[in-house]
């Protein structure tokens, strides 16, 4: 599996986040952190990056589905990932 720029892009906003909307901005920066995570746990389960054709994948990318999970910091909003021809997150 390869770095990913879609990672750094993530990462960048939710680093502005915090840095322009201080601790308001807080919940919207780990929404953003919890979904490159799940990703992540993604690729790993799959064993093999987006678009990435490999003789050890264990299924493909299916989407995402929607999920709120309250917290202290108030609702998140998440785009849980989803495979196909394995085991489903959630």
């Amino acid at each position: 599996m390869t770095h990913h720029p879609m990672n750094d892009k993530g990462m960048a906003s939710a680093l502005e986040l915090l840095s322009e909307q201080g601790l308001s901005g807080l919940g919207k920066a780990i929404e953003i952190l919890l979904s490159m995570a799940m990703e992540v746990e993604r690729e790993r389960h799959l064993q093999a990056s987006p678009y990435e054709r490999t003789e050890q994948r264990q299924g493909y990318a299916n989407g995402f589905k929607p999920k709120t999970v309250n917290s202290r910091l108030g609702p998140l909003s998440l785009r849980v990932p989803q495979v196909s021809q394995g085991q489903q997150f959630g």
